[in-house]
């Protein structure tokens, strides 16, 4: 049996980050929820199951969507530079993409287990991800959110006021997609 591969990107659906905040100053700034905007993920297929998956996401493609909490709402200002301030934290210019490569994937009860190698900010670690799948009938529902923690790829997590402000080290990404079903033949 031939191996197929499906294709996914942007216009398939979304990858989210979801950030925190801490420190005394805390209630002061915002929770932000930023979209990556330029993403790809392939999916080799053998004999009906997935056996790798690699997604590559363009750093500089980030964009704050809208914060939650802070003083006052976030304006479009300060969404400029808390995205000029995640890409210096993220050093885009050295480390223009971060990538995820699956080579060990499981069928679980409600899709499959991604196991692999995450790469963010040069530095590369293991990775486990619970990936849903839901049966649309005319198309597959993929999606996923799972916890990074910062420090593990050396990104020491923005912070301002003297460090009575700062972004919390553990990030939330999740991912949502649909492929439709007749792409599959």
């Amino acid at each position: 049996m031939t191996a197929k591969v499906w294709t996914l990107d942007t216009s398939d659906g979304q990858l989210l980050v979801h950030t925190g905040v801490t420190g005394p100053a805390a209630k002061m700034g915002h929770r932000l929820t930023i979209a990556m905007n330029n993403w790809a993920a392939a999916v080799r297929w053998t004999a009906g199951e997935p056996v790798e998956a690699e997604l590559t996401v363009e750093v500089d493609s980030l964009e704050v969507l809208h914060g939650e909490g802070g003083v006052k709402g976030l304006t479009r200002p300060e969404k400029a530079l808390a995205r000029s301030n995640a890409l210096r934290t993220l050093d885009a210019d050295r480390y223009p993409q971060i990538r995820f490569r699956a080579g060990d994937i499981d069928k679980v009860d409600d899709g499959y287990r991604l196991a692999g190698m995450l790469t963010i900010h040069g530095v590369t670690g293991e990775c486990e991800i619970g990936l849903r799948v839901e049966d649309l009938g005319k198309a597959w529902r993929l999606s996923c959110e799972t916890v990074v923690r910062q420090s593990d790829f050396g990104i020491k997590p923005y912070s301002m006021l003297m460090g009575s402000m700062k972004l919390v080290d553990a990030v939330t990404v999740s991912f949502t997609a649909e492929r439709s079903k007749t792409n599959d033949n």
